[in-house]
């Protein structure tokens, strides 16, 4: 069955979901979630929208889609395996080899791998599901082809409406290094919707360069399903419940009849969107994918300013409420809110403390009528029981593969004999179940008296027994048993460079990142006494990997992997694996796994870490950003609308914030000649050397690569990076 998947951030979004018609929802727990802002649910708010879901029939999944620190591993343990005990019916998780070990431990629990796993490749589902998955949950960069083959064979969920983050997906670190805000850790202060500047073509005027446009992927979710994808997922735990709705009725129309609606489109634009809607790039990237001159919400148009007398007149069929509100935009650029005055003539008056001018778009943000549609609309489950009341007999209650038997047989009555009006009147009182309750036999036989205290008794253990039916299922429920640590072992004292000229460079392990996939290797590289490595970026596609075996293969030892999906690709060609900063090894038991894996030889701790908790994960295969350059993002689509033949084309850009730090944006070419772009910090890393770990040194934008390679000191690095910080290494993050 194709399934229609809501965010439900609070019980009110929850609950507009299941009324509106979704599937399935998903939600945050109070921990563990990567929407730690959202309010999240405790123990008793889940269990309440638990019953509330599973008498509709809609599944619930926890997201518990965080990465993990070691001193968290059984505090997450314990909080999932309760979770699944109460009722949900999957768990979501970012942390792919801590799904694996949690499959392998407690094989019932159904898991789904988050986006945040930046899964774009059929090989990275099969890793997926070779983990334990049971479905896996796209990149929103993974183009149509690439789903079509990743539905063939797996559990298919895609997003289709809300927002879309500019890096590419598991691989933003700019709130965390910017910040000090973990996006992977849920505390994402989304840098990427602030101003900023390109150094493009001469411009130094600063927008909202980073950020994009609502996801709206409308009537080509058609295109979708005949791909073989079974959940469409609509983004918003931070939204409201007006949006959740609006959106979940959109989307129940489409798949249910297979064609557009005006009015409830209209309403979803009024409830909440960012740039008039983009389709996605797994459509590729088209004109509305940016939204440079505004970042928030923008709703509907519904008009244009005309200044009459000194009053701000709107001729429009639409007739706006009390309450109404609207956002006034001049050249596409906001201005200012208005309010609703009054009805007048063909249109109507608005309030604003902005100047406005004729000509002036008025777009409304708070449609009250739209939202009371929205948030309409009511979803019972329906229940059928069978009751036998005989005398001498003990009484039954029967339905949904319940049954419950009084305590004691009936009795004779000697005034006036129990009825079946009073059976009828007692069972169709749920206790406050969603329910509609049917009879579909009833069995009085003789004369019988039954307390109603006891009747109502019988009636509350019954429902109380098949609410915890209804939310439980037949499931394994699993004890906690607390994991424990690993040690890892041994001592790592090598230097691995990434680099693309290696030209007087001093590593022990040489990892080549390619700028252009279609050049030839560097001499540097091909003659240098290392051990060769070549760069593979978060997000590829099959022409990227026929470009490393045509052009790499024979020169290089292994792969530096940012994606688990590589794994199969190096496994295949006898290549080995050095895991990336990118796999985001934040714990022993993903460490472990991680080295069980054939060909696994080397692997960078996440640098999200500071250097108490990385040294934990440290051992002679280990690795630890230690100097150099910090990328922050990988964006995989052009940042200037595919302007290309007006393009500078430049190796490097700049990036200018509000507060004049400025980022290096690095652009590369894929096997195909598309552009992709990295974006680093304003500052370079120096002094964040672990114990028993080996140095890896991003030298990418560094000029002096040999002195860099060899400055092992803070005091020498500090000659090299006139710019810098420690990172994380001292305090790290939450």
């Amino acid at each position: 069955m194709l399934e229609i998947l809501a965010p439900a951030g609070n019980t009110e979004c929850a609950l507009a979901a299941i009324t509106s018609g979704a599937n399935a929802i998903y939600l945050g727990l109070d921990s563990f979630s990567a929407r730690q802002s959202a309010e999240n649910f405790n123990w008793e708010g889940l269990y309440s929208i638990l019953e509330k879901a599973h008498f509709s029939g809609v599944k619930v999944y926890a997201a518990m889609n965080t990465l993990v620190k070691e001193e968290e591993l059984n505090s997450f343990l314990e909080t999932l395996l309760h979770a699944w005990n109460m009722g949900v019916d999957a768990i979501i998780l970012q942390d792919i080899l801590l799904g694996k070990r949690i499959h392998e431990v407690y094989p019932e629990i159904v898991l789904h791998l988050s986006t945040q796993a930046g899964v774009c490749h059929v090989d990275g589902a099969k890793f997926a599901k070779e983990c334990g998955f049971s479905r896996v949950i796209l990149a929103r960069e993974t183009p149509l082809e690439e789903i079509k083959k990743i539905a063939a064979f797996m559990e298919t969920e895609v997003f289709v409406q809300g927002a879309l983050c500019t890096c590419y997906s598991g691989q933003c670190y700019f709130s965390s290094f910017a910040g000090g805000n973990s996006g992977n850790r849920g505390r994402c202060k989304q840098p990427c919707r602030k101003l900023y500047a390109y150094n493009r073509n001469g411009n130094t005027e600063k927008n909202y360069a980073l950020s994009l446009s609502d996801l709206s992927v409308g009537e080509d979710v058609q295109k979708l399903i005949e791909a073989g994808v079974i959940s469409f997922k609509i983004e918003g735990r931070m939204r409201r419940a007006e949006y959740v709705g609006a959106a979940v009725k959109y989307y129940r129309f489409l798949i249910d009849e297979q064609r557009e609606n005006i009015q409830l489109f209209s309403d979803l634009k009024r409830t909440y969107n960012r740039g008039n809607y983009t389709k996605g790039l797994a459509f590729g990237q088209d004109k509305r994918f940016l939204s440079t001159a505004i970042q928030g919400h923008i709703g509907e148009k519904v008009g244009v300013v005309k200044v009459i007398g000194g009053k701000f007149f709107v001729e429009s069929k639409f007739q706006p409420k009390q309450g109404d509100a609207f956002k006034i935009l001049r050249g596409g650029k906001e201005v200012g809110g208005a309010s609703f005055s009054k009805a007048e003539g063909r249109g109507f008056i608005l309030f604003s403390k902005h100047r406005l001018k004729n000509g002036d778009g008025v777009f409304i943000t708070t449609d009250t009528s739209a939202n009371q549609r929205a948030l309409q609309g009511e979803k019972r489950g329906q229940i059928s029981l069978r009751l036998s009341f005989i005398l001498g007999e003990k009484a039954v209650v029967e339905g949904e593969g319940i049954c419950l038997s009084s305590e004691e047989r009936l009795e004779v009555a000697q005034k006036q004999p129990l009825t079946k009006e009073e059976l009828t009147t007692c069972f169709s009182k749920t206790d406050g179940l969603p329910i509609d309750v049917h009879f579909e036999d009833i069995q009085l036989q003789g004369d019988i008296f039954l307390p109603k205290s006891k009747l109502n008794a019988l009636r509350r253990a019954f429902y109380e027994k098949l609410s915890e039916h209804i939310v439980k299922g037949e499931r394994q429920v699993y004890a906690y048993t607390p994991w424990q640590q690993e040690t890892l072992k041994g001592n790592n004292a090598k230097v691995a460079v990434i680099a693309e000229d290696f030209t007087d460079v001093h590593a022990d392990i040489a990892i080549l990142k390619w700028r252009d996939s279609k050049a030839p290797l560097p001499t540097s590289f091909l003659q240098g006494a290392f051990e060769k490595f070549l760069y593979c970026p978060p997000f590829y596609t099959t022409a990227d990997l026929q470009a490393i075996l045509e052009r790499a293969k024979d020169y290089i030892d292994g792969l530096y992997i940012e994606n688990f999906g590589m794994i199969a690709f190096a496994r295949e060609h006898d290549l080995a694996i050095f895991g990336g900063t990118g796999l985001n090894l934040m714990n022993t038991v993903s460490v472990q796994e991680f080295l069980s894996i054939e060909k696994a030889k080397y692997y960078a701790v996440s640098k999200e870490l500071n250097a108490r908790e990385g040294m934990v994960l440290c051992g002679e295969n280990a690795f630890v950003l230690s100097a150099g350059n910090i990328k922050l993002m990988d964006l995989c689509y052009c940042p200037f609308g595919k302007t290309c033949k007006d393009c500078d084309k430049k190796d490097i850009y700049t990036l200018t914030d509000e507060n004049d730090r400025v980022f290096p944006v690095r652009r590369y070419l894929s096997a195909k000649g598309e552009c992709r772009f990295e974006v680093y910090n304003c500052a370079d890393l120096i002094g964040a050397d672990v114990k028993n770990a080996g140095r890896l040194l991003d030298l990418t934008l560094t000029e002096d690569k040999g002195s860099a390679s060899l400055a092992d000191t803070e005091e020498k690095q500090k000659e090299i990076y006139k710019n810098r910080t420690s990172g994380h290494s001292k305090r790290g993050v939450l």
